[in-house]
């Protein structure tokens, strides 16, 4: 099994390199890639064994491959499959799908490390790959925005290596374990660095701007799983540092809250969707044993809803009143806003309830706040006119069914959750999300400020979340 492993790790990167080799088959070897991991993921969600590889001697350089890890890999494969059918029919040169592949291919890794160093490695790769992508139209704007996002993710993570040597210097080991004992500023550096790269409370609002002027296949692949790179280690980190828990459990509170505020008052589609990836990353934190099943269930349902944003005839809801989409487009912007609600029959309920359910008692009003809100900020997608005209391109649906049919596939993973009492709760959110959406944020003009969006201030952010990381764990 671990010789099966390290082929399925390096295979992405082969196949990379191999696309120039036959530009002709760039697609084909993509979506073939994708398919592997898919076929992979869905073995390590119900494989009970976890596989674990040690890389170098007494360093702590390890690789572990465990059900938590399958969830995400199964995400990453699906997200990356739909996101290629999707542009099957577009004119995406090979360097698009080249780094599409060594994108797939750096995430899986993140997913697989269980130690500061070589995840250090596999996000860096992240962050080129992805800055690639989101430059990738060449325009003058695609190009700063992407420097910007890379600028970012190197400064945070210039703040995780120096941690992880602290780490290192301490317990002469790289393993996420060597977190334990070590000083509180190796333990701050290392969960700045994470919660900038995985887009978590004021450290992620780098995300609305590069995830909103990215072209739609690179938004889905953003919210859908590049995030997520960020997010694991610290679900896995909460799993093995008992103490660390309770500090990433406030931050998937804090986040959760954060991105919702904004995501309901938010009058641009693509900005509302990244806002709220915020909040959702926030719900994976917020319950660590779970998180798993919830970043799935998160990944189709935000990829579905980016790619849907972008052949909408307008970015802006008040044009959209005004402008009828498709009935079939609605439909299927209606089931992935209803799974993200947590409406029943799509694993946005059961992932929900499971979340709840694992929830310490300090957590749940705060989460049911955010849940609330989830409800209200989606009502904006589910009160659209509709009844327009057809004018979305053939190669549109594959991908697009492909994701809706995993949200109703992935319901049947926690069949539990069907009793009167938990689809009584959603149900009353949901209702009571539309009510307060109909009656009183959609008369409310509210414009809220960008300040800290800006590049000098997310610089300044990273200080303060530094000292404040610094208190929490010294404390």
């Amino acid at each position: 099994m671990i010789t099966l492993a390290l082929v399925w790790i390096a295979l992405p990167f082969l196949a990379g390199f191999t696309v120039y080799l036959v530009p002709k088959l760039d697609r084909f070897f993509t979506l073939f890639v994708a398919f592997i991991s898919i076929a992979y993921g869905l073995y390590q969600c119900v494989n009970s064994s976890p596989l674990t590889m040690q890389l170098i001697d007494h360093f702590g350089v390890t690789l572990m491959l465990d059900q938590l890890s399958g969830y995400f890999i199964l995400t990453n494969g699906l997200v990356t499959a739909a996101v290629i059918l999707y542009c099957w029919h577009t004119n995406k040169s090979t360097f698009f799908y080249t780094q599409t592949i060594i994108l797939h291919g750096s995430i899986n890794a993140a997913f697989a490390c269980a130690d500061l160093i070589s995840l250090y490695v596999a996000l860096e790769v992240i962050s080129i790959a992805s800055f690639l992508l989101i430059a990738y139209p060449r325009s003058d704007r695609s190009i700063w925005v992407g420097l910007r996002y890379l600028f970012v993710s190197n400064v945070a993570m210039l703040f995780y290596l120096v941690g992880a040597v602290l780490v290192y210097q301490t317990h002469h080991s790289f393993a996420f374990a060597g977190l334990q004992g070590v000083p509180p500023e190796a333990v701050a550096l290392i969960l700045l660095g994470l919660l900038v790269k995985g887009g978590i409370f004021v450290s992620g609002l780098w995300l609305p701007l590069t995830h909103s002027e990215s072209e739609a296949p690179v938004s889905a692949l953003m919210s859908g799983v590049v995030v997520k790179a960020g997010v694991f280690p610290m679900v896995r980190i909460a799993l093995t540092v008992s103490e660390l828990d309770p500090i990433i459990r406030i931050f998937g509170v804090g986040t959760a809250l954060l991105g919702v505020f904004y995501a309901m008052f938010e009058k641009d589609t693509k900005r509302m969707l990244a806002f709220h990836t915020i909040s959702q990353l926030g719900f994976v934190l917020a319950a660590p044993e779970v998180g798993g099943f919830y970043a799935l269930t998160h990944g189709l349902v935000k990829s579905a809803l980016f790619l849907i944003s972008g052949v909408l005839p307008s970015r802006s809801f008040k044009e959209l009143q005004h402008k009828p989409i498709n009935t079939r487009l609605w439909i299927a912007l209606a089931i992935a806003s209803f799974s993200i609600s947590g409406f029943p029959l799509l694993s946005g309920f059961g992932a929900k309830v499971l979340t709840m359910k694992n929830l310490l008692p300090w957590q749940v009003i705060g989460m049911n706040l955010a849940a609330l809100g989830t409800a209200i900020s989606f009502a904006k997608f589910i009160f659209l006119p509709r009844g327009g005209e057809d004018k979305i391109r053939p190669g549109f649906w594959p991908g697009l069914i492909l994701l809706l049919a995993g949200l109703v596939v992935a319901n049947v993973a926690y069949y539990d959750a069907y009793t009167i009492a938990n689809i009584i709760k959603p149900l009353a959110t949901i209702f009571l999300g539309w009510f307060v959406y109909l009656f009183i944020i959609q008369k409310i003009s509210l414009k809220l400020p960008r300040m800290l969006e800006q590049i000098d201030h997310l610089m300044g952010v990273m200080s303060v979340m530094l000292i404040l990381l610094f208190w929490m764990v010294w404390a």
